[in-house]
């Protein structure tokens, strides 16, 4: 309760089930504070270290410590991860530390050119707080006789998709004038409204400047493109549904006539994790603003909020929905977001699908067989036919290790 408000002024008649603590990383810069308030890797600290079953984690960036030998980083949620597993090694439990990260984390690039240094800075940092040198999470387990990957698990997310350029598209293209990459942002007008395209998002965008003369006939033109292409095109524009539940699989995918499937081009791209989120054991959970890198937590960097939230059934709740996205458990969503539950103002539909029974149980081995099977054949898959990085099998200059892929 805030200090110069007395308990009446917040009727709690309304609230709702959780305990939640809310936590935040602040210093003199940001709140004018004598000193800096870590109350967000304390949390984290405490939460992990007190793990009896799991800790499961997705964040944007993982760089952390283990004791004071790793400078320049200091925040010492690694230091916690160690101390949880050695416990639980001594105790003969069951436990693992679930880790999602992006493949290549912070910006788009080459990784050779020069303006990926702080990016080939951040996965250099990343391998040393998991598995480089004795002073890795790794290095420590090892040190105390501990098999880490019986342990410790690190994925990240793939997807994949089709470029469904055919005769066709190219014949209607060329006989209206009218180019596919015009046709995405008309249509991004139209549903945006001509403040939501600007003259830099495309170079078909300079449509909106022209006179309503010219306007008339580009979407003459459009239409045009349009209604012929629904008598000639029986493919889906887009094939990644195949990966989700309910969805037909990939060879079974509608393909349009005369085209050369081998001439197909596919295509893939990380799915990049931005979220900041710990669930443990399927009773706790900390979600906010704060990565597991120093910026977000010594206090003295970024300025973050997080809350602490403890109540099971709602935090394992969010932990099978994720697990089942993941797994390819939920239905695909339709491109038409009118009458989805996650287009509605908040308490309205219902956004949460029935639970998969393999998701129930965080430990079950029947849901870790599946997980890692198909992260071990995914990563196998894009290997072979996209040869993504990173990758053991890639040859960089500087080491890496598995990259754990899903379709």
């Amino acid at each position: 309760m805030h200090p110069l408000h007395g308990p009446d002024e917040f009727p709690l008649e309304n609230r709702g089930p959780c305990e939640v603590q809310i936590v935040r990383s602040s210093a003199d810069w940001s709140h004018g504070l004598a000193k800096a308030e870590t109350s967000i890797q304390t949390a984290y600290r405490d939460t992990i270290e007190n793990a009896q079953h799991f800790v499961y984690i997705e964040n944007q960036f993982f760089i952390t410590a283990t004791g004071d030998k790793q400078h320049p980083i200091h925040n010492q949620i690694g230091r916690a991860i160690v101390n949880a597993v050695i416990r639980a090694h001594n105790e003969n439990r069951k436990f693992r530390v679930i880790i999602i990260i992006p493949a290549i984390p912070g910006f788009p690039g080459d990784l050779r050119e020069d303006s990926a240094t702080g990016t080939r800075a951040i996965i250099d940092y990343q391998y040393k707080s998991i598995n480089r040198g004795e002073n890795s999470i790794f290095g420590q387990l090892q040190k105390e006789g501990i098999d880490p990957t019986k342990y410790i698990f690190v994925f990240n997310l793939r997807i994949y998709d089709r470029i469904h350029t055919t005769d066709a598209l190219l014949s209607r293209q060329k006989e209206t004038g009218v180019g596919y990459e015009e046709l995405q942002a008309a249509n991004a007008k139209d549903v945006l409204g001509a403040k939501g395209v600007t003259q830099d998002d495309s170079s078909s965008s300079a449509s909106s400047i022209l006179g309503s003369a010219e306007e008339e006939r580009m979407a003459g033109r459009r239409k045009l493109f349009e209604e012929d292409m629904e008598l000639t095109t029986h493919a889906h524009d887009s094939v990644a549904k195949a990966a989700m539940k309910g969805s037909k699989p990939l060879t079974d995918e509608t393909w349009d006539d005369g085209v050369d499937q081998e001439k197909m081009d596919f295509f893939q791209e990380e799915l990049y994790v931005h979220a900041k989120l710990l669930i443990v054991d399927d009773e706790t959970m900390i979600v906010g603003s704060s990565n597991i890198n120093d910026r977000s937590q010594t206090g003295d960097h970024d300025s973050e909020l997080s809350a602490v939230v403890k109540h099971g059934p709602t935090v394992s709740s969010l932990r099978k929905q994720l697990w089942m996205e993941h797994l390819g458990l939920l239905p695909a969503q339709e491109l038409e977001g009118d009458n989805d539950p996650n287009a509605q103002p908040p308490g309205e539909g219902e956004n949460r699908c029935e639970v998969d029974p393999l998701v129930e149980d965080a430990m079950s081995n029947k849901v870790w067989k599946v997980w890692t099977s198909r992260a071990t054949t995914n990563t196998e898959i894009y290997r072979y036919l996209f040869h993504p990085d990173p990758d053991d099998c890639s040859k960089l200059p500087f080491p890496l290790t598995p990259s754990i892929h899903r379709i």
